[in-house]
Order: C-alpha cells, then structure tokens, then sequence
C-alpha cells in the first residue's frame, strides 16, 4: 500500500510540475503577443526604393511560432536566431542580377545590385544599404569576437554583420546572408 501512495504521489507531482510549466509557457506566450500587439503600432521612416521615397511604416512583431509558420528553417535559424549559413552556400551570393535585396521577414528595401560587390567571402557583400534608416547595428560578442551585427530595422530579422574592408566610397562591407533576403529582379 505505501508503493502505490509513494507512486500516486509521485505521478501527482510530475503532473503538476508538468501542467505548471505548460501554464506559464502559455501565460508567457500571451504575455509576449499582448506585447508585440502593443509594440507593433511603433511607427518607423524607411526608404521604399519603388516609390523613391521614404514612408511610415509599422514595425512587424510577430511571435516565435508566427516567424516558424512563415520562414522555412534555415531562413528561421538564420532571420530569427542570429545563425550564419555556410560560405558559398546561400542562393544570392553569386547572384549578378540587377534588382533589389529585401528582408524575408518583412520586404523592406534593404540592399540594391548597384551596391553589391563581390568579397570573395561566400555571402552577399554590399558597400552600403538602400538607406541607413533600413538598417540597425548593434555590437555582436559572440563566439569570442567583437563584430558589429545588423538587422532590419523593420522586423529585427538578423542580417549579418559589417566589416571595415569593404571598397570605396564607404570602406564598407555589409556581410549578409542569402537566407535573410529575397530578391525582387528590375530591368
């Protein structure tokens, strides 16, 4: 009889802990959309290359399994969980189209073909964004390096990073990776 009241009690606790943790994981999951509800209506100015302008827009906030409907995996790993694809890998590095470089995550106008340049790297390079307004910086120390990240300013879906060997006018080189963009061709 103690066996079955110490494994009845046991099982009971287990439960609890267990429908205690999915609780707040869905307390915690309402709590972060009420928050991105109330941060989305944050306004931003970015440049809208289409329209040679820029505009107000809305910052995008969305939640984890929001971004996981909308990203495949690697595009998830990379835009929303600051990853990195391998060198010579991604499907834009090479590409020699003219036309403009926007965020997976949101399509902000981010890079144009006329600022790309070929690294050597492995991953889309530019000298500069189609504005510096549609990009944000913050510094980066992982991995034991101090970098400089960048993301969009729209949806903070990470880009890459900037480094200071890029070519003139800028000595630039916005270091980004093809699963953080699509590519919208012009003529």
């Amino acid at each position: 009889m103690k066996l079955v009241i110490l494994f009845l009690s046991i099982f009971l606790i287990v439960t609890f802990v267990t429908l205690e943790a999915k609780m707040k994981d869905k307390d915690s999951e309402i709590t972060s959309a009420q928050e991105n509800t109330e941060s989305g209506s944050e306004s931003i100015k970015i440049y809208n290359v289409l329209l040679d302008k820029f505009e107000n827009v809305d910052r995008v906030v969305r939640t984890k399994k929001e971004w996981q409907t909308q990203l495949d995996r690697e595009q998830f790993r990379v835009a929303r969980e600051k990853g990195t694809e391998r060198a010579f890998t991604g499907e834009l590095w090479d590409n020699k189209e003219k036309g403009v470089y926007k965020c997976v995550g949101c399509g902000t106008d981010l890079f144009s073909s006329d600022t790309k340049f070929k690294s050597g790297t492995g991953w889309p390079s530019y000298w500069q964004p189609v504005a510096e307004e549609n990009v944000e910086v913050e510094v980066d120390t992982s991995f034991f390096m101090k970098r400089v990240e960048v993301h969009c300013a729209r949806c903070e879906s990470h880009l890459g990073h900037i480094f200071d060997d890029g070519p003139e006018p800028t000595g630039k080189r916005y270091c980004i990776n093809s699963a953080s963009l699509t590519f919208d061709k012009t003529e």
